[in-house]
């Protein structure tokens, strides 16, 4: 994935503030005195959070969260450390936005086990529906796409995440549906789109049975 080089673009703004100062003491709280930094993970992503487009950003009527230079820089001042230590975290990590994202930021895994299991399938009904391309966002601010490494659920490729959900085990028809039902702000039910629990074979627990019979699944 090619992570955005937005760091210095017009639309960032001058300063940033932390809204829950309690959930910043509880994340610094987490670790001995002496090692705040290790804290610079959980606050980009409570930045992260915190930081929804509005209308300045990029010119986006709405949009999802990102982390803004000025976010790292306050995280920088938290922690105790040079600003660079936080880029070069914010940089690495495919799960922090460095610019501005669509409400729905659908991240398309293309990896091998998806990609066996017809994930073009996936990204063709995505980008034809939606009419844009693979790290674009829609004119209304709703859809940002992204192509992503493994996911971690290869045993229900192909599937795609959804800014916090999976939806796995999804068709170029399935996947239109939940585009659908996404432009009207419903978050349709995550997990596996065809029946399957979980991540057992498709025609159920093939081990542990009496197991999966105590707990209702068989």
């Amino acid at each position: 994935m090619k992570k955005s080089n937005a760091i210095n673009a017009s639309f960032q703004p001058d300063s940033f503030e932390f809204t829950d100062p309690k959930a910043v003491k509880e994340i610094i709280g987490r670790y001995p005195q002496g090692r705040e930094h290790s804290a610079i993970m959980p606050l980009l992503d409570l930045a992260q959070r915190q930081i929804a487009v509005t209308g300045p950003y990029g010119d986006l009527p709405i949009g999802g969260g990102w982390i803004t230079r000025a976010a790292m820089d306050k995280i920088a001042e938290i922690c105790g450390v040079a600003k660079i230590k936080i880029y070069e975290v914010a940089t690495f990590y495919s799960m922090y936005n460095l610019e501005p994202v669509g409400k729905y930021l659908i991240q398309l895994c293309t990896t091998t086990p998806c990609w066996l299991c017809n994930a073009n399938d996936i990204v063709k009904a995505c980008t034809d529906h939606l009419g844009i391309k693979i790290g674009q966002t829609t004119k209304d601010g709703y859809f940002t796409l992204m192509e992503v490494e493994c996911l971690g659920a290869c045993t229900n490729a192909p599937m795609i995440q959804m800014n916090d959900l999976y939806y796995e085990d999804l068709t170029g028809e399935k996947m239109i549906e939940i585009l659908e039902s996404l432009k009207k702000d419903i978050i349709p039910p995550h997990g596996p789109q065809n029946g399957r629990r979980g991540s057992m074979a498709i025609t159920g627990p093939t081990s542990l049975q009496e197991q999966a019979k105590k707990a209702g699944v068989l």
